[in-house]
C-alpha cells in the first residue's frame, strides 16, 4: 500500500529564479531576509547570477536551491504534499511569462508555476516586461528596453490567472509578499 506523507509542520516559501537580469540584485536582497525558503533556479538564473556577480545569491541559512538538471524536475513534486504555501516567480522574464500563459512547463520555473497552480499554491509573479519604455540594468549599467505588445499582452492575460498575482515593482513585490505572510499568520491563529 502506498502512504502519503504528512505535510510539513510549517510549509516553506518557494521562489522560483529565471534568466532575468532585471531587479535581480535586489530581489536577492528581499530573498536574504526570508526564511524558510526554498529556490528553484533555471539554467538562465544561474548564468545571470553570475553575470550580476551573485553566484551564491547570499540566501538565509537553511535555504534549499534546486537546479534545473533533470528533464521531469522530480523535485516539483514537492508542491504535491503541502511543503509550500506560496510560489514567487522573478524576476520574470517574457520567456517565462508567455509559456506560464500557454501553460509551457519546461523549466523548472515554469514547472513550479503549473504545479504550484494545480496545487492550488498561491502564486506572485514579478513580471519584468511590463511597460512600453522601461529602463533596467544590465550587467554593466542602465539599458533602455521596449517590450514588445505581446510581451504586455501575456502580462496581462496572467493577471488573469487564479490565485496569481502580478507585481510590477520591487515595492510591490515587497507588499505582496508582507500581504501573503500577514494571511498565513492570520489563518493559522
Amino acid at each position: 500500500m502506498n502512504s502519503i506523507a504528512p505535510p510539513p509542520a510549517l510549509p516553506r516559501l518557494a521562489w522560483a529564479l529565471t534568466g532575468s537580469g532585471h531587479y535581480i540584485k535586489e530581489t536577492l536582497d528581499l530573498m536574504a531576509r526570508l526564511a524558510p525558503l526554498d529556490v528553484f533556479l533555471s539554467k538562465a538564473a544561474e548564468e545571470v547570477m553570475r553575470m550580476y556577480r551573485r553566484r551564491d545569491g547570499n540566501f538565509p541559512p537553511g535555504t534549499r536551491l534546486f537546479r534545473d538538471r533533470a528533464a521531469s524536475a522530480p523535485q516539483i513534486g514537492r508542491f504535491y504534499f503541502g511543503e509550500y504555501h506560496t510560489l514567487v516567480v522573478g524576476p520574470a522574464t517574457s520567456n517565462t511569462v508567455a509559456k506560464c500563459v500557454q501553460g509551457i512547463s519546461d523549466t523548472l520555473p515554469t514547472n513550479a508555476f503549473a504545479q504550484a497552480g494545480k496545487c492550488r499554491v498561491p502564486c506572485i509573479v514579478f513580471a519584468c516586461d511590463t511597460a512600453p519604455e522601461m529602463m533596467t540594468e544590465a550587467p554593466h549599467g542602465m539599458v533602455p528596453v521596449y517590450p514588445r505588445r505581446i510581451d504586455l499582452e501575456n502580462v496581462e492575460r496572467l493577471r488573469g490567472f487564479e490565485a496569481t498575482t502580478v507585481v510590477e515593482t520591487v515595492p510591490d513585490l515587497e507588499s505582496a509578499l508582507k500581504a501573503r505572510l500577514e494571511c498565513l499568520t492570520t489563518s493559522s491563529s
